[in-house]
C-alpha cells in the first residue's frame, strides 16, 4: 500500500477543554515558516510483534471512556476504565478505528510514513472492553499520534491511552474529548504522544497546520450541533427577544453605539422581524470539549435546581405581594426558615422538596452567609460600609481624588450643572480634626467611587419602569491615621426629567436622627449602585465577557502543540459553558440581573457603556490597574516595585503576591520555549493569535493605540500574566465573596426600589418616613422574590465544584515530562502554599484593621485561587 500523505487523512485537531489532563507533547513546539528538524531515534530490533488490547467503558447515551494501559515484553494492553457497564445493546456491534503514526518522515520518499492501523472491537463478558492488535516495523520510529474513529452509534469520551512495552518505554496520549460517531463524522480526530520534542510531520508545512486549524474556525452558518467543535464569533445578539415587543434588546458589539467583546457563534437562525439578532434555544450551543465535566454537570444542575425551588418557596409564602413586612422577616429566612408543614406548603411542595434532596427536615432555611455570623449589625456601621470599598466582594472601583473640585464631564445642557454638590466646606467640616482639604490632597488621603456620569444618563429610563429607580452616584473617603477609611459623603443626582430640574443632594454621616436615617437610606442607593456595577462590569465583562474571546483566539490559531496553548489551556477550563449558561438565564431580557438589579432592562447595556468608557487591555493588569486608579506608585524599592497609598489594602496586598508568582512563573515558562525576540516575531501562530485577539475578539476596539505589542519574550509574559490574572486572581476576587458579603442582602441590596425620602416628597410621603422609617426602608430594600432570588444565586455562584482546579495544584502532570518546567511550577506551588500562610498571618494581625477585629470576615478571597473562570 502506498505511503499516505497528510491530505488523506484529514483529521480533526483535538483542543481538550474538559476533565483531567490535556494530551500534548513532552516537548510543545514553536511553528516557523522554516521546516523543523526531527531528530531520529530507532528501534533497537528490526521487527515486533505488539498487541494492543484497549478497553473502553461506557455510559449508554454518553458513552465514557477512560483509556490506561499495562504491558509485557511481547505485548500491549491499553485499557479503558470508565467505572460502569454497558447497557446499550445497540453498541455490541461497533469498534473503534486506532492508527498508530510515526513522528518521523519516511527517508526514501521524503514524506509521512504510512501509519498502522486496526479496528479495536468489544470483548469480555460484560461488553465493556475493546482490543485491538497491531504489527509494529521496526523501522516505523517514535510513534506520535494515534488517528481514532469510532463506529459506535454514540458519542464516546476518551480520556487517555498509554502504550506500554514499547522498546523505548510507555508513551501517554492524554486525550479528554468526546468522539462523534463516524456517521456524523466521517474525518479521524488525532491525539498526539508527549514524547514528540518537535511539530510531528502531520505539520510538517504551513498549509496542513492550516487545515487542521480550519475543522475547529466554522463560519456561523446553520445552526451548529452540540457534539461540533467549532470556534468562531458573533455579537451578543442572542440576548433578547424581537417577536415580543417587552423583550426587545440592542445587539451588543459590531456598533459605535454599542462596543462589545465578541462571543462563541451558535450557528442558530436570525428572527425575521429583526435580522440582526438571532433566536433563542433552550440550550446555547458551546463546543463540545468546553462543555462541563459529569461531575460538575451534575452538582450545577442540582444547585440550581434547589436554588429555583428556594426562590419560588419562599415567594410561595410571602404574607403580602412579596414584601418584608419586619426587618425580623429577614433574620428568619436564616434562622427560622419556611415551615414545609404548614397549611401552604404541605403535600405537594413538602413532597417536591424532601424527593429533591432527601431532606426530612420540616423547615427550609437559607444558609447564614459569612457577613451574618460574624456580625448581623454591621450592614449598619460606617467602618464596616468603608471597609468593604478594600476588603469586601467590589474591591475594585475605588480611586484617588486627583482633580478638585469634583466636576461631570456630561454636557450640562442635558444633565444640569456639572459641579459637585460635595464641597471644599463639608469636606472640611467632616476633616477638621485631622487636616484641611489642601493637605487632604496635597497627602493623597481622598478617595472616591464615582458612579455618576455612568449611571446618569440612564435614570430617566430607568425610572420610567416599575419597581425600582437610580441616580448618579458618588461616595467620598478619607484616609484617616489607622489605615481605615472614614466616609464624608454620598451625592446623589436626578438629571432634568418631565420638566422638573436638576436635583442632587448631599448626605453625611450625622447622629441627628432624621439626618441619620437619610444617611442610612443614601448608602442603600449607592450600594444597590455598586452592587449593579459590580455584577455587570468588575465581574461580568472584565473576568466572563473580556476572556471569552481569547479562548475563541486561542482555539482558532493555536495548534494544541503550540507551548503557549498548553499554558493558557487549564486558565479556560468551562469559562464558554458558564457564559452560555449566563446567557440563558442571567443577562438575558427579563433575566436574573434585569429582574433584580436597579438598571433593570438596561443593564447589560450599561456594561457596553463601561466597555465603551473604561476597559483597557493594558490597565487590567494587577500593577496597571492600581496605579490607573491611583491607589499606587511606582517605586523599585518597594515590595513589588509599588508603593500603596492605601497600606491595608487587602485585595491589593494579596493580589500582588499572586501576581507576582503568577509572573514569575508565565515568564519562567516563556523564557525557556522562547530565547529572543526573533522567536516571538517569527513565530506565525502565535502572532496570528495576538492579532485576532485584537482585530476580530475585541473588534470593536481594534484600532485603539494602547493594544500592547507582541514583539519580545517580555511582550510575551505581560500578555500572558494578564489573560491569566484576570481569569484566576481577579475573578476569585470578586465572585467567590458574593454570597458571604451579600447574601445578607441589607448589607449589598442589589436594587432600590423607592426614591429618597426628602427628593420632592408629598407632606403625606414625609411624614410616612417621619413616622416609620423602618417601613419606609424595607419598601426600599428588594422585595421577597428578588431578594431571595439573588441571595440563591450568589450561592450557587459562590461555591467551588467538586472537581475544581485550583492554581499550582492538579497540573503536575501536564509538566512532568519536561524536567526544566516541571521545576518551574514546583516553583510556583511552593509560592502559592506560602501565600496562604502569608493570608493567614496577616488575617491574625491586630494592626490590620482592614481585615481584622471583632465581627470582622477575614479576607480570604485570594487564597486557594482556581486557574479559570469556571462559574
Amino acid at each position: 500500500m502506498a505511503t499516505k500523505k497528510m491530505g488523506m487523512f484529514k483529521p480533526q485537531v483535538h483542543r481538550p477543554h474538559f476533565v483531567g489532563t490535556v494530551f500534548l507533547p513532552n516537548k510543545p513546539c514553536i511553528p516557523s515558516s522554516s521546516r523543523p528538524s526531527f531528530s531520529v531515534r530507532p528501534w533497537p530490533q528490526p521487527q515486533k510483534k505488539y498487541r494492543n488490547n484497549i478497553r473502553v467503558g461506557y455510559f449508554p447515551s454518553n458513552i465514557k471512556a477512560v483509556a490506561v494501559a499495562s504491558g509485557t515484553k511481547t505485548s500491549i494492553s491499553v485499557e479503558a476504565t470508565a467505572g460502569v457497564t454497558l447497557k446499550s445493546p445497540n453498541l455490541l456491534g461497533g469498534s473503534l478505528l486506532l492508527e498508530l503514526v510515526s513522528a518521523e518522515l519516511d527517508p526514501q520518499t521524503g514524506s509521512q510514513k504510512k501509519p498502522i492501523n486496526a479496528n479495536a472491537h468489544l470483548v469480555g463478558p460484560k461488553g465493556a472492553i475493546l482490543e485491538a492488535e497491531f504489527v509494529i516495523p521496526g523501522d516505523f520510529g517514535e510513534i506520535g499520534a494515534v488517528l481514532v474513529q469510532s463506529e459506535h452509534s454514540s458519542e464516546i469520551y476518551l480520556q487517555h491511552i498509554i502504550l506500554d512495552g514499547l522498546p523505548n518505554g510507555p508513551i501517554r496520549f492524554h486525550c479528554c474529548s468526546w468522539i462523534e460517531p463516524k456517521a456524523d463524522h466521517s474525518g479521524k480526530r488525532i491525539f498526539f504522544s508527549n514524547k514528540v520534542s518537535h511539530h510531528l510531520l502531520l505539520f510538517s508545512s504551513d498549509r496542513n497546520s492550516e487545515k487542521e486549524l480550519d475543522s475547529l474556525r466554522g463560519n456561523d452558518e446553520g445552526e451548529h450541533k452540540t457534539s461540533n467543535r467549532i470556534y468562531d464569533y458573533d455579537v451578543y445578539n442572542d440576548l433578547g427577544d424581537p417577536s415580543k415587543p417587552e423583550l426587545v434588546r440592542p445587539v451588543l458589539g459590531d456598533s459605535k453605539q454599542y462596543p462589545y467583546p465578541r462571543r462563541c457563534g451558535i450557528g442558530c437562525l436570525r428572527y425575521k422581524t429583526d435580522p440582526h439578532s438571532k433566536t433563542r434555544s433552550n440550550s446555547f450551543y458551546v463546543p463540545r470539549d468546553e462543555k462541563f465535566s459529569d461531575v460538575k454537570e451534575k452538582s450545577f444542575r442540582r444547585k440550581t435546581i434547589v436554588c429555583g425551588w428556594l426562590t419560588t418557596i419562599a415567594h410561595l409564602n410571602s404574607p403580602t405581594n412579596g414584601e418584608f413586612l419586619h426587618s425580623s422577616d429577614i433574620v428568619k429566612l436564616y434562622y427560622e426558615g419556611i415551615n414545609m408543614s404548614s397549611p401552604v406548603n404541605r403535600g405537594f411542595w413538602q413532597r417536591v422538596w424532601n424527593l429533591l434532596l432527601n431532606v426530612k427536615d420540616d423547615f427550609l432555611k437559607f444558609k447564614p452567609p459569612a457577613l451574618f455570623l460574624k456580625d448581623k449589625f454591621s450592614w449598619l456601621w460606617d467602618e464596616e460600609f468603608s471597609r468593604q470599598t478594600l476588603a469586601g466582594v467590589n474591591p475594585c472601583s475605588i480611586k484617588l481624588v486627583s482633580e478638585w473640585p469634583l466636576k461631570s464631564t456630561l454636557d450640562p445642557d442635558v444633565y444640569g450643572p456639572p459641579e459637585s454638590a460635595i464641597t471644599t466646606e463639608l469636606v472640611e467640616r467632616e476633616i477638621k480634626a485631622f487636616m484641611t482639604i489642601d493637605v487632604a490632597l496635597e497627602q493623597k488621603k481622598l478617595f472616591i467611587i464615582d458612579y455618576h456620569d455612568l449611571f446618569l444618563p440612564y435614570v430617566s429610563k430607568v425610572r420610567q419602569m416599575e419597581g425600582t429607580t437610580l441616580y448618579g452616584s458618588r461616595a467620598l473617603f478619607f484616609l484617616t491615621p489607622d489605615g481605615t477609611l472614614k466616609p464624608l459623603a454620598i451625592e446623589l443626582t436626578r438629571p432634568p426629567i418631565e420638566g422638573k430640574p436638576q436635583w442632587k443632594q448631599v448626605f453625611t454621616p450625622t447622629s441627628e436622627s432624621t439626618g441619620r436615617w437619610l444617611w442610612r437610606f443614601a448608602k442603600v442607593h449607592f450600594l444597590a449602585h455598586d452592587s449593579g456595577y459590580h455584577q455587570l462590569v468588575s465581574h461580568w465583562l472584565r473576568t466572563h465577557c473580556v476572556t471569552e474571546p481569547y479562548i475563541i483566539a486561542t482555539n482558532r490559531q493555536l495548534s494544541v502543540m503550540h507551548p503557549i496553548y498548553r499554558l493558557l489551556h487549564p486558565h479556560f477550563r468551562y469559562t464558554m459553558h458558564i457564559n452560555a449558561l449566563a446567557r440563558e438565564s442571567l443577562i438575558n431580557a427579563d433575566g436574573i440581573i434585569e429582574t433584580s438589579f436597579s438598571p433593570g432592562k438596561y443593564s447589560v447595556e450599561l456594561s457596553s457603556v463601561a466597555y465603551d468608557q473604561q476597559w483597557r487591555f493594558d490597565k487590567e493588569a494587577l500593577p496597571a490597574d492600581l496605579i490607573n486608579r491611583g491607589i499606587a506608585v511606582e517605586d523599585p524599592d518597594a515590595p513589588h516595585g509599588l508603593k500603596l497609598l492605601i497600606e491595608d489594602y487587602p485585595f491589593a496586598n494579596d493580589g500582588l503576591v499572586l501576581w507576582d508568582a503568577l509572573k514569575q512563573w508565565v515568564a519562567d515558562y516563556v523564557n525557556y520555549y522562547y530565547k529572543d525576540a526573533n522567536m516571538v516575531q517569527s513565530d506565525p501562530e502565535l502572532q496570528a493569535w495576538w492579532t485576532e485577539i485584537q482585530t476580530k475578539g475585541h473588534e470593536d476596539k481594534k484600532d485603539e493605540p494602547w493594544w500592547p505589542n507582541l514583539q519580545t519574550p517580555n511582550d510575551l509574559i505581560g500578555i500572558i500574566t494578564t489573560i491569566t490574572w484576570v481569569a484566576s486572581g481577579h475573578h476569585s476576587a470578586v465572585n467567590f465573596g458574593q454570597y458571604a458579603f451579600a447574601g445578607y442582602f441589607p448589607n449589598r441590596p442589589s436594587i432600590a426600589r423607592t426614591n429618597m425620602p426628602c427628593e420632592e416628597p408629598t407632606e403625606e410621603g414625609w411624614q410616612r418616613f417621619l413616622d416609620n422609617p423602618n417601613s419606609e426602608l424595607l419598601a426600599c430594600f428588594p422585595s421577597k422574590l428578588q431578594a431571595t432570588r439573588i441571595m440563591a444565586t450568589l450561592d450557587l455562584l459562590s461555591e467551588h465544584s467538586s472537581d475544581e482546579e485550583y492554581l499550582g495544584k492538579d497540573r503536575k502532570l501536564t509538566w512532568d515530562e519536561e524536567p526544566v518546567i516541571k521545576e518551574a511550577f514546583n516553583r510556583f506551588s511552593a509560592k502559592l502554599e506560602e501565600l496562604e500562610r502569608t493570608i493567614d498571618d496577616r488575617n491574625k494581625d491586630n494592626s490590620l484593621k482592614n481585615r481584622n477585629g471583632a465581627g470582622v470576615v477575614p479576607y480570604e478571597l485570594l487564597k486557594g485561587v482556581p486557574y479559570s473562570i469556571s462559574i
